[in-house]
């Protein structure tokens, strides 16, 4: 059975930096794609960024040149540093794991930027 636990999220002011955790545990296969997507209050869950094993990345416009993803293959944990944060960038944020057809995800972690 396959696991995703995260960690890192709270609370932030504009222009802050927070980084989000996530380690998966389990039979996982060597090739898959590990990410984070996130769900802002009363919108569809969207991506925020993902990452190969091989290390390809693909990030959100709305991110792209704040937010770095990187992983770990030998720990199986993925990272996201999330730099200049927003108020746009408040919501929850889930660690997705996929390989072989399936998809795995975290309970989500909140992540709040206010002042």
């Amino acid at each position: 059975q396959v696991q995703l636990v995260e960690s890192g999220g709270g609370l932030v002011q504009p222009g802050g930096s927070l980084r989000l955790s996530c380690a998966a545990s389990g039979c996982i296969f060597r090739i898959n794609i590990m990410g984070w997507y996130r769900r802002a209050p009363g919108k569809q869950r969207e991506l925020a960024a993902i990452i190969s094993n091989a290390g390809t990345t693909n990030y959100a416009d709305s991110v792209k040149g704040r937010f770095t993803i990187s992983r770990d293959n030998a720990k199986n944990t993925v990272s996201l540093q999330m730099n200049s944060l927003k108020p746009e960038d408040t919501a929850v944020y889930y660690c997705h794991l996929q390989f072989a057809g399936q998809n795995y995800w975290g309970q989500g972690t909140q992540v709040t930027v206010s002042s």
